[in-house]
């Protein structure tokens, strides 16, 4: 069955949507998608960015919760490598019982050095940091006791989904699918091609046989009856986050990254990933994901102004989750 997912970074560059009104809107449109019957919220994670890139997911994760019931916080990415794993446990602990079990996470190895110095953290040894934060959350998790820089201790509550939330790797070179099959849940590749990888590994270590990654489309996606004139509105926006996150992309050293940089807004509506549809377009392109797919909406990209990004969503659940709920690749809300 076809999912629908919201996602949030909140990014806003100097002179367009303040914040104070972003994160407001944020929490509204989560409670949206919930009523709308969304399965996944994605909040992301980063530190120390002029434009307010999302420093503090777990927190708007709680607002968000409160105002929901059934949709699903994903974590996407945690930047596990800076955190305090005893304290991730226990905040996440803590979130997945205000939410009542909703709460999944990819944990990232991280790429920017400037946060690795903020924290304290050398990066040189992410790899070995990442994993000993996994073992940690799922010994925490499970009720065991942990030992964390000399304190042994029992982190409480426990989560209320037995085991705690699951823990998915993300990764956009080849050393995070391995590792995937080792220790994670599952497995978040920035390239959908790491994922057989990491279905090879899984299946050599006598292993089951991963489920099939979504088909998780677009990076961007706004519906509007007029979509030349929406793309006008839009292109300062999707100009800075696209150029931005690929900016960014280049401290990996390794990898890549679908955000690429664009010159102009005709380049970027060139790029498949960026889809400014009309109703109708847009239930043919979703048609087209099928019972596979994930279709995802980032209304706020960029800092877009919220009455514009309401526009979009309104014409989401006037014209286009009616007619993919009466065609049957769309469940029906409870």
């Amino acid at each position: 069955m076809l999912e629908l997912a919201i996602r949030f970074d909140l990014r806003s560059p100097v002179g367009q949507t303040p914040h104070a009104l972003l994160y407001p809107t944020a929490i509204e449109q989560a409670a949206w998608a919930d009523r709308m019957g969304f399965t996944t919220c994605y909040l992301a994670e980063h530190h120390g960015a002029t434009d307010g890139y999302l420093p503090a997911p777990f927190v708007l994760a709680g607002a968000m919760a409160s105002r929901t019931k059934d949709i699903r916080f994903h974590f996407s990415a945690i930047i596990a490598t800076i955190h305090n794993p005893v304290r991730l446990a226990e905040e996440l602990s803590v979130l997945d019982n205000i939410s009542g079990g909703r709460v999944e996470a990819t944990f990232g190895i991280g790429y920017r050095p400037h946060e690795f110095q903020l924290f304290g953290v050398d990066k040189t040894k992410r790899a070995r940091i990442l994993e000993e934060t996994i073992e940690i959350c799922k010994a925490a998790w499970a009720g065991e006791e942990v030992t964390y820089n000399g304190v042994t201790l029992a982190v409480r509550p426990v989560p209320a989904q037995p085991g705690g939330p699951p823990i998915y790797i993300g990764g956009s070179a080849e050393p995070s699918a391995h590792r995937a099959a080792r220790i994670g849940d599952g497995y978040r590749p920035a390239i959908k091609s790491l994922y057989d990888i990491y279905v090879a590994d899984v299946e050599a270590n006598g292993g089951a046989t991963p489920p099939p990654l979504r088909e998780t489309q677009p990076l961007f996606l706004f519906i509007s009856e007029d979509p030349d004139k929406a793309w006008a509105q839009l292109a300062d926006n999707l100009l800075y986050a696209t150029n931005a996150t690929a900016t960014w992309a280049q401290e990996r050293g390794v990898g890549d990254t679908p955000f690429k940089a664009a010159e102009d807004i005709n380049e970027l509506r060139a790029n498949p990933t960026f889809q400014v549809l009309t109703p109708e377009e847009a239930i043919a392109f979703a048609t087209n994901l099928g019972e596979n797919g994930e279709l995802v909406v980032h209304p706020l990209m960029g800092g877009i102004n919220p009455d514009l990004s309401w526009s979009s969503l309104e014409l989401l659940e006037s014209k286009v989750i009616p007619s993919l709920r009466a065609s049957g690749l769309l469940s029906n809300k409870a």
